[in-house]
């Protein structure tokens, strides 16, 4: 499906590598021009840099999501070298899992603070730049888990949170032609997840919760960002599209 990107500019935060590199790479095939932004300073330079050897069109820029000076640069960035924003992919996150009685209070502030105050600075960032064109695609990663599980109360409560904020402020922007909507990924099988030492256990557990049978891929969540991202979602907004593989329980 051409989904009549080319040409478009996107930023994809948290994108040096996982679900937001994949992002990155299934826009750059339709032929957007990307801005890829993490905290990793060599992690995003990488993953821009693989881009353009592939062909593409991408610069890269270490940033902090949780400062809204680092969203007003990555936001000037776009802007001085395509001249323009279409598209905010809100994508970075943390996880900080341990039980709440155990839990430092900066683990729980660093996680709803890059989660929703992340994707806070840079809708502020980017939406006058939107309103220039009266079009825009805003897509923020919410998870399956904002349903609850046990050690995670701050990251369900962010992604619960990115569900309110998502309908909210599409409520907000859709007189400006911008669509804001939300995906929420179940358990997905990336460079993190493979790092945790129970990873094949907890693998194992999560095939047996989800119906199709299999875990998902990073690609799996990009191509649903991607048809967001695009014109063919024109009547789409304030939507949580769940990427589960039919999973929803804990």
């Amino acid at each position: 499906m051409n989904l009549g990107l080319e040409g478009r500019v996107a930023i994809i935060t948290g994108s040096g590598r996982g679900i937001g590199a994949a992002t990155a790479r299934l826009l750059a095939m339709e032929g957007a021009k990307l801005v890829i932004t993490d905290m990793d300073s060599e992690a995003a330079l990488a993953t821009a840099a693989a881009l353009r050897a592939d062909g593409f069109d991408a610069v890269g820029l270490a940033s902090n999501v949780m400062h809204a000076e680092d969203a007003k640069a990555v936001a000037a960035l776009a802007v001085t070298t395509y001249g323009r924003i279409d598209i905010l992919v809100n994508n970075a996150a943390v996880v900080r899992d341990i039980s709440l009685v155990k839990m430092a209070e900066s683990d729980f502030d660093l996680v709803i603070g890059t989660t929703l105050k992340g994707a806070f600075n840079f809708c502020r960032a980017v939406l006058p730049h939107m309103y220039e064109r009266r079009w825009g695609r805003i897509i923020n990663l919410s998870s399956r888990s904002l349903f609850g599980n046990p050690g995670q109360t701050n990251h369900a409560a962010a992604k619960a949170g990115i569900v309110g904020f998502t309908r909210s402020l599409s409520l907000e922007q859709a007189k400006y032609g911008i669509t804001v909507n939300a995906v929420a990924p179940g358990f997905v099988v990336t460079e993190g997840a493979r790092a945790l030492p129970n990873f094949e256990a907890i693998a194992k557990a999560a095939i047996e919760k989800t119906p199709v049978g299999f875990l998902g891929e990073p690609k799996d969540i990009g191509s649903v960002i991607a048809f967001l991202a695009s014109e063919h979602s024109r009547y789409l907004t304030g939507t949580t599209i769940f990427v589960t593989g039919g999973r929803f329980s804990s």
